[in-house]
């Protein structure tokens, strides 16, 4: 199994970190380190824009919207 993307409040730091997981994350599973997660993500792109930019972001709340955003902001000559 392919693992999928997440990206989860990190308790000490409050931050997003963006993380692969073989298994949904849960309290009982990742809860030692995270406060909440979100995803999973269609793209390692889509979770690690919304690790640095979603935090905050009006524009960004959901899975959809930071894939939409990671794509439109990648460079042209990348897609």
């Amino acid at each position: 199994m392919t693992p999928r993307w997440y990206v989860g409040c990190d308790v000490r730091s409050r931050k997003f970190v963006a993380f692969p997981s073989q298994i949904v994350p849960t309290e009982e599973t990742h809860g030692h380190w995270l406060a909440y997660a979100i995803g999973p993500f269609r793209t390692k792109r889509g979770a690690l824009f919304m690790a640095e930019h979603g935090e905050g972001n009006p524009h960004c709340v959901t899975v959809t919207q930071a894939e939409k955003l990671a794509k439109q902001s990648e460079p042209k000559g990348l897609r």
